[in-house]
């Protein structure tokens, strides 16, 4: 059964020239739990209904195949939005699209940060040879499945478990880094273990309006330094996850002096300048609710403060509820006045320049960095 198709979708379309003799080598199929989840599929089960399966993992879609870091069992009662996604299969164009842009060459050494099912490793096996492929996974149970998948796809590349945040120095340097979950603050271990004029390739989950960013980094004279390269989702490098506390501050109200949905609905360029001025806050996207308000959300990731905005267009009124030290809806409104006093920069003029004493975003060029607010 393993030999069998994926599926009536031709993700060949997907991989083209570059990465088709990868995927024929590597199908999709071969590292897809019997039982996961996809969005439009629900629960799929091999064994009780394996057309709809194959359908499934033939198709351009992220199948989940951990919850709850393995703590829950994946079932078709628990709702898809609300639940902890901890592991996936990512959708294929997504994969293509990051392996695209990690363009290694022959002889290269890659650097796998979060092995999942084992499929990219294998497909970077498939490219370059197990033997230049290493494949970080920080769940032992995840990687004990992955390296059953890549052996049964006659792959052999090297599968350590550990934590992703601190690279693997005992394999270093690397000409690639490939960072298949989502990243805030990009470590610089990863700089460190990447040759000059070595590429990591990561999604940037900044958690600003929705997203991340695929961003694509050169390292020389000990920084990172390159732009993004389009938007993506990702599930988040463990150690990186939002601490979920609750604050218990004495609410205090403002009120907004911008229309916020003039922020919710900017050009994606706002987001970078958002995160790079407001480093570790994060904004929500605005939505209608049942009394017609428009309501947002601004926290801080890892601190105690938290501002909710409820605006009524109607009536053109709105209030802010704020928690903790900083009045974090006046930080977003001063940052968006800034963003677009500088011309409104659009997502393809920014970067990401990381070194030793952090990470920085700039526009345009990297000595032309997004300050603080």
């Amino acid at each position: 059964m393993d030999s069998d198709p994926p599926g009536p979708d031709d993700l060949a379309a997907l991989a083209d020239a570059d990465w088709g003799t990868a995927l024929r080598a590597a199908p999709r199929h071969l590292f897809v739990p019997d039982r996961a989840w996809t969005a439009k599929h629900a629960l799929i089960d091999r064994a009780a209904d394996p057309g709809t399966w194959s359908k499934a993992v033939g198709r351009d879609l992220p199948v989940v195949t951990q919850i709850d870091d393995g703590a829950t069992e994946l079932t078709d009662q628990s709702p898809w939005m609300t639940t902890n996604h901890t592991s996936s299969c990512s959708a294929p164009s997504m994969v293509f699209d990051f392996l695209r842009l990690l363009d290694p060459c022959p002889g290269d050494r890659v650097l796998e940060i979060g092995t999942g099912t084992g499929w990219t490793a294998a497909l970077l096996s498939a490219r370059l040879g197990a033997g230049r492929v290493t494949t970080l996974e920080v769940d032992e149970a995840v990687a004990k499945q992955a390296a059953a998948n890549l052996e049964r796809a006659g792959f052999a590349p090297k599968v350590v478990v550990g934590d992703g945040s601190d690279g693997w120095a005992q394999g270093a340097p690397y000409d690639r880094v490939h960072a298949t979950c989502g990243v805030r603050e990009v470590p610089y271990a990863w700089v460190e273990q990447t040759r000059p004029g070595g590429v990591i390739v990561l999604p940037w989950m900044h958690g600003v309006l929705g997203g991340g960013h695929k961003a694509v980094l050169t390292v020389t004279d000990g920084v990172a330094v390159g732009r993004f390269r389009g938007d993506c989702a990702y599930m988040m490098l463990r150690g990186q996850r939002e601490p979920q506390r609750p604050i218990d501050e004495e609410a205090r109200t403002a009120h907004p002096s911008i229309d916020p949905r003039r922020i919710a609905s900017a050009d994606r360029g706002l987001s970078l300048w958002l995160a790079g001025a407001l480093p570790g806050v994060g904004v929500s996207s605005g939505n209608q609710r049942l009394d017609r308000s428009f309501r947002m959300v601004a926290w801080d990731q890892l601190g105690d403060s938290h501002a909710r905005l409820d605006y009524w267009p109607e009536d053109r009124r709105g209030e802010v509820t704020l928690r903790g030290p900083r009045d974090l809806w006046n930080e977003v409104e001063a940052a968006y006045a800034r963003w677009a006093g500088a011309g409104a920069p659009e997502a393809d003029r920014f970067g990401l320049i990381v070194g030793a004493g952090g990470q920085r975003v700039w526009v345009d060029r990297p000595e032309f960095v997004v300050e603080g607010v």
